[in-house]
């Protein structure tokens, strides 16, 4: 008896956590804006994004930290340029 109710008290809990985890995801932005002050120092990882720059057009960057650290890049999206 004690071992049924401890499985159905685990059940239960595993079963609220997955409902509690799918109510509060959200989705991320898609265009993540540059903002003042520019970073000045990035760490060396390759994550890439797809920048875009002032004239519209867009260059895939190593991470959003190093698109960001140049002026003439206004947004990035997660992911590389296609």
């Amino acid at each position: 008896m004690t071992k049924l109710l401890m499985l159905l008290w685990f059940t239960l809990t595993l079963a609220a956590c997955a409902y509690s985890d799918k109510n509060n995801t959200t989705e991320p932005e898609a265009l993540i804006t540059c903002k003042e002050p520019r970073p000045q120092i990035c760490t060396r990882e390759y994550n890439p994004v797809c920048a875009t720059l002032k004239d519209g057009s867009t260059q895939t960057m190593a991470t959003g930290c190093t698109a960001c650290s140049n002026y003439q890049i206004t947004a990035y999206e997660m992911g590389q340029c296609k």
